[in-house]
């Protein structure tokens, strides 16, 4: 089975550059709309677990990082349902053309019909940490730009707790997941990623991410 890559541009900014951001995204793109949606990470039991000592997780302790699962819903579509992924180490730049440019990372994903928690704990994996984000999410041909900020829950209420006012905005330029094929192939990807990132040049600085 050949492998799905993801390809991913990153960047941050703050709430004075707001407004003058939100109108680029929304000049350049097909179609925009409000983003809720709930994110939730998954560890390896063997990964969280302690030691016969206590001492650290087995898995950190042998300095392999263990691969995580994330799920996501969409809280402002009623009949969005749970999506599981996952992503691999990025592709190091001599592997895959593009990947000095931009994040390429293996990527698998799947649909989650009922509970994604007991789903990902009948996989052997553990809830280690919940959020929401919070903002909009822009489509450009094969791209969904995600712009939120992210509430953490409450360990009391289990709640989200609104982010506050000047917390920074996160910006996530991703591609859907392809094979890397002469039809389909990663450049094309990479490039439409790469012209997002021109349109913001001055605005907003859109990066790779190693990991």
């Amino acid at each position: 089975m050949s492998t799905f890559y993801e390809v991913a541009l990153f960047g941050e900014f703050f709430q004075s550059d707001f407004q003058a951001i939100l109108n680029r995204f929304t000049l350049h793109s097909e179609s925009a709309r409000k983003m809720h949606s709930q994110e939730i990470i998954f560890e390896p039991v063997e990964a969280v677990a302690q030691t016969v000592d206590a001492a650290t997780p087995i898995q950190r302790t042998a300095k392999i990082a263990p691969v995580q699962l994330r799920c996501m819903r969409e809280l402002l579509e009623p009949d969005s349902g749970w999506v599981m992924f996952s992503h691999l180490k990025a592709e190091p730049g001599a592997r895959i053309q593009g990947a000095s440019e931009a994040t390429i990372r293996p990527t698998v994903v799947c649909n989650v019909t009922g509970d994604a928690t007991r789903f990902a704990s009948a996989l052997g994996y553990v809830k280690t940490v919940e959020f929401h984000k919070r903002g909009y999410i822009f489509r450009r041909g094969p791209l969904s730009i995600r712009m939120f900020q992210i509430d953490p829950i409450d360990p009391k209420t289990l709640k989200p707790i609104p982010a506050h006012a000047d917390a920074p905005w996160q910006v996530e330029v991703l591609t859907t997941p392809t094979r890397n094929t002469q039809e389909t192939p990663l450049s094309h990807m990479v490039d439409a990623a790469l012209e997002v990132q021109r349109l913001m040049k001055g605005l907003l600085d859109l990066q790779k991410r190693d990991s």
